[in-house]
């Protein structure tokens, strides 16, 4: 079995305590490999390392082209070891080898190269309107990095989130300590040693894996810390607010969900039918926006419904390492037992259970479970408010489009959503008034690394990705140049003079 080690101001370490901790795999149920149990102090030394290297200049003070052609070193090293990327995230996460090798891995890389290319040339100066009263004067915007940057990042998409928080921060020229979660830190120490042979110099980039309650409670509270990037549950975003509010931190939150997909009586129903199950089942539903509640109109439900329960008959649930196999198993006993509870929450407020809720047959070990599908369900049952996060979707019948865009906003979340229909202009119309932060339309799960993402309401604060998501790593500085120099034009200065 593997033993890793943290990466803390260029150099890979234990923990000061020596305690090392198991990551399992969700399949098995098997060790895959130990990493390091960080401590406070731990903690520290990643964030002191990141501040010398910030103020050092050693990276803030290169130019955007200059640091980007150090990324684009770390890019052809990930690339270089792609097939192995793929399978340990397979191995680590629970995600199929058909996600991991064809998406996770590649599509995380090419989120890598669009976010650091965009960087590159993203302008720092802004100008800003001639100003001419009381006197004239040029004024302009200059964007500069923030500094230490934190990034705690979750165990569902481990690499792409890994990516979501590096590779902005490093652009736009800050340091960054990164917090993998618990159970999933390996494709984020592998990067860390795909960034080091590329020659990101040391401190610029840490990586240091422990507990939310420690490392991630010294990241959100050190003086020495300027920006905190979560992405984590509503509950967990709570906390991270309340512990960087004592040094007034800058925060970004993407958080939890619970989205709407809304089929029109228009739909193709074949793409409404497929879109809504990939919006729901897509890595066994562990995905923050996923579209876990299924507005259906009642002109076409019994339709809509006997089409849905045969297509997700070709889910094929197994072995994470089949290519073959479309869904795996969720990441945890704890996600597993989570996931089994709200089913039963289900049945007990009476929605009406189609399929799934079980552990398939024949898999007595890994944290399986059935593609699970609820109707009778109303909008304020347990299932179709709070976020399950695992192969759970309510379907909710609708006789009018105004009540089903009232029952989708009736929610504190407002991650993702789906509109399905072919009148594009309504479609339209309708995304507008849905209150979330991305909406596709006849699709679902296509994130643009060039396009915002993140959250209206509870579901965050804050975005993500393209120019929007790279600004939230820069700090704004008004700067004001007189352009007279003469003093006898200064007459507010006599404010305060009784010559």
């Amino acid at each position: 079995m593997d033993r890793y080690q943290m990466f803390i101001g260029g150099t890979f370490c234990d923990a000061e305590s020596g305690e090392f901790r198991p990551t399992i795999n969700p399949a098995t149920e098997e060790p895959i490999a130990e990493v390091p149990v960080a401590t406070r102090g731990d903690a520290r030394r990643a964030i002191e390392a990141a501040r010398r290297a910030f103020d050092s200049g050693v990276w803030s003070g290169l130019s955007p082209k200059e640091r980007a052609a150090v990324l684009y070193r770390v890019i052809e090293n990930l690339k270089e070891r792609e097939a192995d990327l793929a399978r340990l995230e397979a191995m680590d996460a629970g995600a199929t080898i058909r996600k991991t090798s064809m998406m996770d891995i590649p599509v995380g890389i090419e989120h890598f190269r669009l976010l650091v290319e965009l960087g590159e040339r993203l302008p720092t100066y802004e100008p800003l309107p001639w100003v001419d009263f009381p006197y004239v004067s040029w004024n302009f915007v200059n964007r500069e990095p923030i500094g230490v940057c934190a990034g705690i990042i979750p165990w569902n998409f481990p690499f792409m989130m890994t990516v979501w928080k590096v590779a902005p921060a490093l652009i736009m020229g800050n340091t960054v300590v990164l917090k993998p979660a618990s159970d999933t830190p390996l494709t984020a120490l592998e990067f860390a040693k795909c960034a080091a042979d590329a020659g990101v110099p040391d401190g610029v980039l840490n990586v240091v894996t422990g507990s939310g309650s420690v490392v991630g409670a010294e990241l959100c509270t050190s003086p020495l810390v300027d920006k905190v990037a979560l992405t984590g549950s509503t509950e967990t975003g709570r906390t991270v607010m309340k512990l960087a509010a004592d040094t007034v931190k800058k925060v970004t939150l993407e958080l939890g969900g619970k989205s709407p997909t809304l089929v029109l009586e228009d739909a193709d129903l074949a793409l409404a039918v497929d879109g809504a199950l990939f919006g729901t089942f897509f890595h066994a539903g562990q995905v923050c926006e996923s579209g876990t509640r299924c507005f259906v109109p009642a002109s076409i439900y019994d339709e809509f419904m006997a089409r849905m329960l045969e297509r997700v008959k070709k889910i094929k649930v197994g072995d994470p390492l089949d290519f073959e196999t479309t869904m795996g198993p969720v990441v945890s006993r704890s996600q597993f037992q989570r996931v089994m509870g709200y089913v039963e929450a289900g049945r007990q407020e009476g929605a009406r259970l189609l399929c799934g809720g079980r552990r398939p047959a024949g898999f007595e070990r890994g944290f399986f479970v059935e593609p699970t599908l609820f109707d009778g369900v109303r909008n304020d049952m347990r299932i179709a408010r709070e976020e399950i996060f695992g192969p759970v979707l309510s379907v909710i019948r609708y006789e009018d489009v105004d009540e089903a865009i009232a029952m989708a906003n009736d929610s504190i979340y407002g991650l993702g959503g789906a509109v399905f229909s072919r009148d594009i202009p309504r479609a339209i119309d309708l995304a507008k008034r849905l209150r979330t932060g991305t909406v596709w339309i006849n699709d679902y799960h296509l994130i643009n690394a060039l396009a915002p993402f993140g959250g209206y309401k509870q579901s965050g604060v804050g975005r993500e990705l393209g120019p929007h998501g790279l600004l939230e790593y820069t700090q704004v500085k008004h700067i004001h140049v007189d352009l007279t120099l003469d003093r006898a034009k200064r007459f507010w200065y006599d404010y305060i003079f009784n010559d």
